[in-house]
């Protein structure tokens, strides 16, 4: 009789060619698809150059998306971003994304199909977690690593043990999945799931759109899990049809399945939420916010919320009104299909007649790159991963970070709160 496994288990055994896993094992793992983009992937190409193997171990195997400094907003962008061109030029990169294809990574190759249900994918980016909301394994490395499995195909992994996140209920309007994340890193703190696997079940999934779990599995890597992942259900499976005709295979966790820790999550008793600065664990829900909060910019956007319903939640509540004067409000959809689609919806024409801008798809200021830099003293409500010290610009400078819904809201009114 073999030995009870959660999903991530299960996944890993598989590509680990092994009956069994179990946390804490070490093990090798092949690779469906190794990710790195303009910031991370010049390094990992010369650390290929140092080895013995300088060829890429399949060429499909591999996406390298520009999107942080894209297009370039200076030399050293610009250098970086030829660096891996001239890479993906000379090993014939299939899936290479750059000015005009390119767009967030994390948005992007779920968009392409890139990523299915049952894969083993590592990326040169912490957010390669977001994956796990189609049923895939994936999870942030190190460009050396990527180096390594650009080579090799194959990967080193520790087996994490894991949480399990029974969600149930049916959320109220205007709470979102990142309400939802934001609540769970409120809950269990940035180390909570310190290299463990958040495992998400329970009849609530089903209340959730895609886009609300591919936003919660986004920020998984912010309570310090090694990964975050869902069930495949039919939404899934129609999901990954509509985006790609890749085959896929659904694990599911057993019923006997060790987790550390279990916790239940009532959708419906959530509220919108808001992590202050300088941690995403630092969380009030909206009616906990008793003195006004003001704000200099509001950014709509990045790889956490930066999809289609983002944009039309953002439009449903900036429609007919207006960002408040002084205030800077930065819409970024965050694929060039997303930008497409809003276009054709008409939420581009609401953001720009509400005051506020459009930007081509960019990570941009998540990370203080550009498109929405802070001075010292500003303030910022965001729909990022990360508020930490600094993160989108001057030291001094405070991110505050909260749903759409709750960043478009807080742009007409100049302070945070929740739509009205």
């Amino acid at each position: 009789m073999s030995k009870p496994m959660t999903m991530t288990q299960k996944i890993l055994a598989a590509h680990a060619g092994l009956p069994y896993v179990e946390a804490g094992q070490l093990i090798e793992a092949d690779l469906d698809l190794v990710l790195g983009n303009d910031i991370t992937t010049p390094v990992a190409i010369r650390e290929m150059e140092k080895m013995k193997d300088k060829e890429v171990f399949d060429k499909d195997k591999i996406a390298l998306v520009m999107d942080h400094f894209i297009p370039n907003k200076d030399i050293k962008s610009a250098e970086n971003c030829k660096c891996v061109r001239d890479f993906a030029c000379s090993h014939e990169i299939t899936n290479y994304f750059d000015v005009g294809q390119m767009g967030i990574e994390h948005a992007l190759l779920p968009e392409k199909g890139l990523t299915v249900a049952g894969d083993a994918i590592i990326g040169a980016d912490s957010h390669t977690c977001t994956y796990g909301a189609l049923g895939a394994f994936s999870t942030g490395v190190g460009s050396t690593d990527m180096a390594a499995g650009m080579a090799t195909g194959r990967a080193w992994f520790k087996v994490p043990s894991a949480i399990k996140f029974n969600i149930t209920g049916k959320p109220s309007e205007w709470v979102s999945g990142k309400d939802v994340i934001l609540h769970i890193i409120g809950m269990i703190g940035v180390d909570g799931a310190l290299y463990r696997s958040m495992e998400f079940t329970g009849d609530g999934i089903k209340n959730l759109s895609m886009d609300d779990r591919f936003t919660i599995a986004n920020m998984a890597i912010e309570a310090g899990g090694k990964n975050g992942i869902f069930p495949v259900d039919e939404l899934t499976i129609e999901y990954m049809k509509e985006h790609g005709n890749r085959p896929y295979k659904v694990y599911e966790a057993d019923a006997d399945a060790q987790y550390d820790e279990e916790y239940t999550i009532d959708l419906s008793a959530l509220k919108p939420t808001v992590a202050f600065p300088h941690l995403p664990e630092n969380t009030k829900t909206i009616d906990e916010i008793k003195e006004p909060v003001r704000i200099d910019q509001a950014v709509i956007g990045s790889c956490t919320n930066g999809r289609l319903d983002d944009l039309r939640i953002a439009a449903k509540v900036l429609k007919g009104k207006k960002v408040k004067k002084g205030i800077r409000c930065i819409v970024i959809p965050a694929t060039q299909e997303i930008y497409l689609k809003a276009m054709e919806e008409g939420l581009l024409k609401i953001f720009i007649e509400a005051g506020a801008v459009v930007s081509t798809p960019t990570c941009g200021p998540c990370l203080g790159g550009y498109m929405g830099i802070l001075a010292a003293g500003e303030r910022c409500i965001s729909t990022t991963n990360r508020n930490f010290v600094g993160r989108m610009g001057h030291v001094d400078s405070e991110v505050y970070l909260a749903s759409p819904a709750v960043a478009a809201a807080s742009a007409i009114e100049g302070y945070i709160c929740a739509p009205r």
